[in-house]
């Protein structure tokens, strides 16, 4: 089992460490799930119990100027492994005017992702700071626990305000209440609620637009037979969704939301080589 990459231009090692830094305020820990082609960021807190769920996904192609791996076997040529994300961002702070950074799988006392930065230097000599942080090797047998996350059918889907917007929005909601309720339509109509014995406040956002998504026989499925003045809602922990604007640090060129009338709410942030989905359940 070995990895080792290397990435040398500085947008890319910018864009790579937003996006470190996005995952690590969403969760503590999380799978890191590499391939040939693509790098997995994933938490799968049990939606039963509560918890959220994250699916990250990049190609590499579009980060590493160099990327070799070899998995676990020939005919499971992948690694996961388990890691705390803060630290993978603390360690590409350091990155900042970096020449270039290195990462690689070692294993001295314990296996580690090694995180070797290569500062510019007066002297005809680079310096190079290295930072190794503890990872956990999910033996395959526990793969499974990790699949990407299935979307139930939603009812309805919609593009999401400025996400600046709706984070100042339910930064002030937070001090009110615990718990948010999202509603939406498929005319392109958002509010976010709260209700509490003493307040209830709701922010309107109109013209969003919704998705077209195809169905499976290749017809647009989005608003065929349904009506769209119907509105779905969900009620999820405000923290959660406050988790996920605060860090947002993707800078997603479309944002979107799914909601399973509650039952969940489905965020998904895409820009070019990068798409992060994150489920938050709703609370009954």
């Amino acid at each position: 089992m070995r990895f080792r990459a290397k990435i040398v231009d500085l947008a890319c090692l910018s864009h790579f460490s937003r996006i470190i830094n996005t995952i690590a305020k969403l969760t503590k820990t999380c799978i890191l799930r590499l391939t040939v082609c693509k790098l997995y960021f994933i938490l799968s807190d049990k939606v039963a119990n509560g918890g959220a769920s994250l699916w990250c996904e990049l190609s590499q192609g579009n980060f590493f100027n160099e990327f070799q791996m070899e998995g676990v076997a020939a005919e499971h040529n992948e690694i996961y492994l388990e890691f705390v994300p803060e630290n993978l961002s603390r360690a590409l702070k350091t990155a900042q005017s970096a020449k270039a950074v290195k990462i690689k799988l070692t294993n001295k006392h314990c296996p580690c992702l090694r995180v070797a930065v290569e500062l510019p230097s007066l002297s005809s000599s680079s310096r190079i700071v290295t930072h190794d942080i503890p990872v956990g090797v999910i033996p395959r047998r526990m793969w499974n626990d990790f699949r990407e996350p299935s979307v139930p059918d939603f009812d309805v889907s919609i593009y999401l305000p400025v996400l600046k917007t709706m984070k100042s929005v339910v930064e002030r909601m937070k001090n009110l209440s615990n718990f948010i309720v999202i509603e939406a339509n498929l005319s392109g109509e958002m509010n976010l609620k709260i209700e509490t014995d003493l307040v209830s406040v709701t922010t309107h956002f109109k013209d969003l637009g919704n998705p077209p998504w195809a169905s499976e026989d290749g017809c647009q499925s989005s608003a065929q037979g349904r009506d769209l003045e119907s509105v779905a809602e969900a009620c999820v922990d405000i923290k959660k969704l406050q988790q996920l604007l605060a860090g947002q640090q993707v800078n997603p060129t479309k944002a979107l939301c799914n909601i399973v009338h509650k039952r969940i709410v489905h965020f998904i942030l895409l820009h070019e080589e990068v798409s992060l989905q994150y489920f938050i359940p709703a609370i009954a």
